[in-house]
C-alpha cells in the first residue's frame, strides 16, 4: 500500500480533475478506448467479462435473450454465488487472508476479523442449519439484522443453497418488517436480541416478535448481540450460536441456473406497499464483481470501506457480493458516525488504514456542518479513492469531500444507480476519470444510457431530460417486481413502452459525454407550466457558503399549480430576513426567476433516515398539514417537533 500519494491532477481550466500518471498505471483500466469498444458489441463485451470474472459450473448456451420488456443473461449456464465470493478464494490459497473486519460501536470491544477461511467455515455451518430446519431451493428467508457479521455469513448461506434472501433493515418498524414477510411469504426471520446505536442498546427482537404474529414465519433464529434479556417463544425462537453448535461444516454450493432469483430487495415508493425489486444470480454477480472492481480500482492490499447499511441495495452489493467476489477486504462498521464524538469515522480510517471509502452526500455535507477540525485530528494519508452514492452531490459538499478528507489528493467516483439496477451504471473510472464536482460521469463500459425529452426525442447541448437505459440492458437489472407483474410494467415500461428502461431521474448531458443527474423525477416540481428539478434549486442554494444544506419542495399553488419551498440548515450564522431574500436571489442568478423559493424556512436540521437521506416525502406532507406517516425510520425523530412548529403544522 503506498501512502499519501497524490493521485490527481487539476483542476484544469474547467474545473476538471484526471487521474495523474501513478493512478492510470495502478488502475484496472485506464484507457478510455474501453468504451468504444464495449458499445460496438455490448453482449460480447459482457460474455467476456463474465468468462475472465466468474467462475461457472456450466457455461451458457446464449448469452442474452430480449423479449420486451423481459430480457435472460447467460442462459442456460449454472453457477453459485457464494462459491464465487468465498471457496474460491479459498482454493486459491487466500484462506487466511482478512474478508470482514468488524468495528463494534462499543470503543472497549475489541474488532472481529473474519479471514475468507472464518467465512467458509461459518457459512456452509449455518447454510446446514438452515437446511435442517426445512428450507430448501427457491424458499424465502427474510433477514432483519444489524450491522453485524452474521447478515452476510446469513445472506451467503441462503445463495449457497439457493434460498432467497429479502434483507429489512433493522431501523424499520415492526409494520414494515410484517409488510415485507407477507408479501415475500418469507418461512424463516434471522434477527437479533438488539444492537447498539450512539451508545443505547435498540431491542430488535421485540420489533420482530409484533411482526411475525400470524404470518408465514415458521422459526425465528436470534443472533446474541447485544446480551440483553428477550422474549424466546418456545418451539418458535432458536438461538444462532446454539444452532451452530453441533452442526456439520461441510455443504455443498447449490448449482443455481443463471436466471434463478438470488435476493428480493423492497424498496419504499411514497405510497402504496413496498415493491420487491427481484434480482437474479449470474447477471446481478457479473456486474458486482466488475463494478466493485474497476469502480473502486480494488486490489489486493486495499482496505475497502462503504458505509451504507446492509439493508440497502449499496449495502448488498458493495458490503457483501461485490468486494468479496473480487476477494477484498472490507470494513463494516455497526454503530452511529458521531459516536462517541464527531470523528468516530476518521478514527476508523486511520487506525484501519482504509484505501477506498464509500458514503453519501448527506452524510459529507453533516460532517462539513460539524467542521474540519474533526478529520483534522487523524491521518487519512491511507485514502487512496473516494465515492458518493444515493443522490447527487453539491459542488461544495465534494470540494470538501475532496479537500479534508482526500487531502487534496484523492478521485471522487460519483456513482449513479438504484436499487433496480443492482450495481453503479453512470460513474467516471479511477484510471480514466474526469473527476467533475456535480457530474456523475460516462455510462459504465457496455451500459447503453440516453437522455430523452417527454416525447422520447434524444436532448441535445445541456438541456435536461429524463435518463433512460436501452438494450443490450446492463446483466444486473432488475428481472421484474414480485407477483406484481402490472406494476413492474406501469414502473419502468410505460414512459417510453416496452424497449426503454425508465429511470424515473432526470438528467442533463455535459459536452454530449458526461451525465450529470438532477434529480428523481418525483422530485420535480411543476411551476407555471415550467419543469423545476428539486436538486438544481438545490444545488443553488448550497452554493452559497453560508448555508450547510437545504432540502427544496413544492407546495400547493392556487395559481402557479406548485412552488418551491426551501428547507435551509445554516452553518454558523443567524438567520435574517436580508439572508432570505439574497437567497432567493441567488436561485434566480443560478436557474431563472421561476424557480425563486416562495418561502425560505430556516431549520436546525433536516429529517433523515438512518442511511443519511433526506425524507422530502415527509417535509411536503408538513407543508399540506397531511399524515406523516412512519416516522420510525428517522436517526433524528426529534427534528419532527422543530419543524412542525417552523411550517405552522396542525396535523
Amino acid at each position: 500500500m503506498v501512502l499519501a500519494t497524490k493521485w490527481v491532477v487539476g483542476p484544469d481550466e474547467k474545473g476538471y480533475f484526471w487521474p495523474n500518471e501513478e493512478a492510470k498505471k495502478h488502475a484496472w483500466v485506464n484507457d478510455p478506448k474501453i468504451y468504444e469498444e464495449a458499445a460496438k458489441d455490448p453482449v460480447a463485451f459482457w460474455e467476456k467479462l463474465a468468462s475472465e470474472g466468474i467462475t461457472w459450473f456450466k457455461k451458457w448456451d446464449k448469452a442474452y435473450e430480449w423479449n420486451p420488456p423481459y430480457y435472460k443473461w447467460f442462459v442456460g449456464a449454472k453457477l453459485n454465488v457464494c462459491y464465487n465470493c468465498v471457496d474460491r478464494h479459498v482454493e486459491a490459497g487466500k484462506g487466511d487472508k482478512p474478508a470482514i473486519i468488524w468495528i463494534p460501536e462499543p470503543t472497549d470491544e475489541p474488532k472481529r476479523v473474519l479471514t475468507y477461511n472464518d467465512l467458509y467455515r461459518e457459512v456452509q455451518k449455518f447454510a446446514n442449519v438452515l437446511k435442517n430446519l426445512g428450507v430448501k431451493k427457491g424458499d424465502r428467508v427474510a433477514i432483519y439484522l444489524p450491522m453485524i457479521p452474521e447478515v452476510q455469513i446469513a445472506m451467503l448461506a441462503c445463495a449457497r443453497i439457493g434460498a432467497v434472501h429479502s434483507v429489512v433493515f433493522s431501523a424499520f418498524s415492526a409494520d414494515s418488517l410484517r409488510t415485507r414477510i407477507e408479501d415475500s411469504e418469507a418461512k424463516i426471520l434471522i434477527t437479533a436480541d438488539g444492537y447498539y446505536r450512539r451508545g443505547k442498546i435498540i431491542n430488535l427482537k421485540q420489533n420482530a416478535d409484533k411482526a411475525v404474529e400470524n404470518t408465514t414465519i415458521e422459526k425465528v433464529i436470534v443472533v446474541k448481540r447485544a446480551g440483553i434479556k428477550v422474549d424466546m417463544k418456545e418451539g418458535r425462537d432458536l438461538w444462532w450460536h446454539e444452532l451452530m453448535e453441533n452442526v456439520s461444516s461441510s455443504c455443498e454450493a447449490e448449482s443455481m441456473d443463471s436466471e434463478d432469483m438470488l435476493f428480493l430487495l423492497y424498496t419504499s415508493g411514497t405510497t402504496g406497499k413496498p415493491k420487491g425489486v427481484v434480482h437474479t444470480t449470474g447477471g446481478y454477480i457479473v456486474m458486482a464483481y466488475w463494478s466493485s472492481r474497476w469502480v473502486f480500482d480494488l486490489h489486493e492490499d486495499d482496505i475497502f470501506w462503504c458505509t451504507a447499511d446492509i439493508g440497502w441495495i449499496t449495502g448488498h452489493t458493495y458490503n457483501c457480493y461485490g468486494p468479496l467476489a473480487n476477494g477484498a477486504t472490507l470494513l463494516f462498521y455497526e454503530g452511529a458516525p458521531d459516536w462517541p464524538e464527531k470523528d468516530r469515522w476518521w478514527q476508523i480510517i486511520e487506525e484501519n488504514k482504509v484505501t477506498v471509502f464509500y458514503t453519501a452526500p448527506t452524510a459529507i455535507r453533516m460532517f462539513a456542518q460539524w467542521g474540519e477540525q474533526w478529520p483534522a485530528k487523524h491521518d487519512l494519508s491511507s485514502l487512496r479513492i473516494l465515492g458518493t452514492v444515493g443522490e447527487p452531490i453539491d459542488r461544495d459538499a465534494w470540494m470538501w469531500y475532496f479537500k479534508h478528507i482526500g487531502g487534496s489528493r484523492c478521485p471522487i467516483v460519483d456513482t449513479w444507480w438504484q436499487t433496480e439496477t443492482g450495481g453503479t451504471l453512470i460513474t467516471s473510472l479511477p484510471g480514466i476519470g474526469p473527476f467533475i464536482p456535480t457530474v456523475a460521469g460516462r455510462p459504465f463500459p457496455g451500459v447503453t444510457a440516453d437522455i430523452l425529452d417527454s416525447e422520447g426525442k434524444p436532448v441535445g447541448g445541456d438541456t435536461g431530460g429524463y435518463l433512460v437505459i436501452k438494450s443490450p440492458f446492463p446483466p444486473s437489472l432488475l428481472r421484474g417486481l414480485y407477483k406484481d407483474e402490472e406494476k413492474y410494467i406501469e414502473t419502468y415500461w410505460k414512459e417510453y413502452g416496452k424497449e426503454i428502461y425508465f429511470t424515473n431521474d432526470g438528467a442533463r448531458w455535459i459536452e454530449g459525454k458526461y451525465i450529470r443527474i438532477t434529480g428523481r423525477v418525483d422530485d420535480v416540481m411543476n411551476v407555471a407550466g415550467h419543469r423545476l428539478s428539486s436538486a438544481e434549486v438545490e444545488n443553488a442554494i448550497d452554493s452559497d457558503e453560508r448555508v450547510s444544506e437545504c432540502a427544496v419542495v413544492p407546495k400547493p399553488h392556487a395559481i402557479k399549480g406548485e412552488v418551491p419551498v426551501a428547507f435551509v440548515v445554516l452553518k454558523n450564522v443567524e438567520p435574517s430576513e436580508q439572508l432570505k431574500q439574497e437567497l432567493i436571489e441567488l436561485v434566480k442568478q443560478h436557474i431563472g426567476p421561476t424557480a425563486k423559493p416562495e418561502e425560505i424556512i430556516f431549520v436546525k436540521e433536516l429529517p433523515k433516515t438512518r442511511s443519511g437521506k433526506i425524507m422530502r416525502r415527509m417535509l411536503k406532507a408538513l407543508l399540506k398539514n397531511e399524515p406523516l406517516g412512519d416516522t420510525t425510520t428517522l436517526q433524528n425523530p426529534e427534528s419532527i417537533e422543530h419543524l412542525k412548529e417552523a411550517v405552522g403544522y396542525k396535523g
